[in-house]
């Protein structure tokens, strides 16, 4: 995590520097002009200098801009596949630096960061509710590493509504997965609905590092689907072309996303990838604010 603050602190830097486009108007503290007194306006801006040029009518109140308090939910897998890599580097690496890059990202823009982790059936594991600051985001990341782990117990309500009791406006959704799902056009259909209410896009964690097995020399191999429970035996061939398939796959969710208007960002382990995967977020979170 100190690993990614230090390159979002120099790569963000042009963008937490200066202002920022925000929709949101109130009493905060950057000036913004000045016009006619509305009810409801607070008493306390208005401008009684600029109101008594014209004998106080209308009343003249000051505008102010508040930095913006928006929503982001981060949606994790933490299916028993995100397990899965070589040695110490898990797909789940991969989900959590996602994740620690997303909420690092709201903690400079000054928005409320939440996290849903969801299991291999689509449902909730666990939730934490958007909050501002850096103790909140490492306790999310920590409840999503408990849910990897199987520290915590999923329940029977699914993600989308587990989503939707989370934030009550409109939010900003990235959904970081390996998308390794027999059901994923199910899945991108329901996160297309959700789209219609809040703002979803996919990080897709790339999987195929932890697919690329070395090369044996038996015949034949017994391998073991860690979701479904089953056993397959595969012949030394098709266990070689184990990290294209996945490739395949993932390459194919990416166009079944495109189909519903999802957008798709791809983030993998290796540090300058992450780090522009991170600028393309950046850069889209700003169009989206905007």
């Amino acid at each position: 995590i100190a690993e990614i603050e230090l390159f979002i602190l120099k790569r963000m830097k042009e963008f937490t520097l200066g202002d920022h486009a925000s929709v949101f108007k109130g009493s905060g503290f950057n000036f913004v002009g000045i016009r006619d007194w509305q009810p409801g306006d607070r008493m306390s801006n208005i401008d009684w200098a600029q109101s008594s040029l014209n004998n106080f009518s209308p009343l003249i109140t000051r505008e102010f801009e508040q930095d913006s308090n928006a929503a982001i939910v981060a949606v994790a897998d933490a299916s028993l596949s995100t397990r899965c890599g070589i040695e110490a580097d898990l797909i789940a690496t991969a989900i959590a630096r996602a994740v620690a890059a997303a909420g690092l990202s709201a903690m400079f823009f000054q928005d409320r960061f939440g996290v849903v982790t969801f299991n291999d059936r689509f449902e909730q594991v666990a939730a934490a509710r958007p909050r501002i600051g850096r103790s909140h985001l490492l306790y999310c990341i920590d409840l999503y590493r408990q849910s990897v782990l199987g520290h915590t117990e999923a329940g029977e309500r699914d993600v989308i509504v587990g989503i939707e009791s989370q934030v009550r406006k409109a939010a900003l959704v990235p959904v970081i997965s390996d998308f390794l799902f027999p059901d994923a056009q199910h899945i991108l259909g329901e996160l297309s609905k959700l789209n219609a209410v809040h703002d979803v896009f996919l990080l897709m964690a790339d999987a195929r590092f932890a697919y690329d097995v070395p090369r044996v020399s038996d015949g034949w191999i017994d391998v073991f689907d860690i979701e479904s429970g089953r056993t397959r035996v595969l012949s030394r061939r098709e266990v070689g072309r184990l990290a294209d398939r996945a490739t395949a796959w993932q390459d194919e969710v990416v166009r079944m996303a495109k189909d519903v208007d999802l957008d798709v960002v791809r983030v993998g382990l290796d540090r300058w990838e992450m780090e522009t995967a991170l600028v393309e977020f950046t850069a889209e979170r700003r169009l989206r604010k905007m």
